[in-house]
């Protein structure tokens, strides 16, 4: 039997919230602040680390990450896209653990607040049963994050084109692509404006409402 994959966490936090117009990922939703929801989510085994990459001058935020039990990794200048923000991320963890061929990284964006704990473990069944190089979570045929990835695909990433995202690695000859549809609709669900905002507090003041009352 094969040993079992070892599990990493990538987030991508190094934006600078323009479109909201204030640090969306300190905003407070239901008494936590955005980023620590989502950490809290990821930071379940079998996940080994939890890394995410933030620029070097946000210090309230790096000190958030660090209280919700998260890797900081920055540098010295900041990463222009989330590309090179992943990059930073994966390099991170290949220089603490490095991971083999077949270990795990999951990507998602810092931006996912209403991720639902029970979707991780899903995935990650999902993943073992069929063992795909890339699986992405869907709801209602919308494709959203954690997107679950192969290591030995991170080889790949420096050698895209500069001018292609991560998406590219779908695109690339013989990659086997996954989709598995979840009930939690927080897969699809990020935040960048006030609308935004609006809608997922009111989202997550209903979610919360129905617990209490149960």
């Amino acid at each position: 039997m094969a040993p079992a994959a070892r599990v990493f966490a990538v987030v991508p936090a190094a934006g600078h919230s323009r479109r909201m117009g204030r640090p969306k990922l300190l905003l407070s939703l239901c008494g936590e602040p955005v980023i620590s929801r989502l950490l809290k989510v990821l930071r379940q085994p079998p996940v080994e680390d939890v890394v995410v990459v933030v620029r070097r001058s946000d210090a309230e935020l790096t000190a958030a990450v660090a209280v919700a039990g998260g890797t900081v990794v920055s540098s010295d200048s900041d990463p222009p896209d989330m590309r090179s923000s992943v990059a930073a991320g994966l390099a991170e963890i290949e220089f603490r653990w490095s991971p083999s061929d077949d270990d795990v990284w999951l990507l998602v964006p810092a931006d996912h607040p209403l991720l639902e704990p029970a979707v991780l473990p899903e995935l990650l069944t999902a993943w073992n049963a069929l063992r795909p190089d890339i699986l992405l979570p869907t709801f209602r045929g919308e494709r959203g994050h954690p997107a679950l990835f192969r290591w030995s695909l991170v080889t790949h990433i420096n050698i895209l084109p500069p001018d292609r995202g991560l998406n590219a690695l779908r695109d690339l000859p013989g990659i086997r692509v996954v989709e598995h549809e979840v009930t939690c609709p927080g897969v699809t669900m990020d935040l960048d404006t006030p609308e935004d905002w609006e809608r997922l507090k009111r989202i997550a003041d209903d979610e919360n409402e129905d617990f209490e009352s149960n």
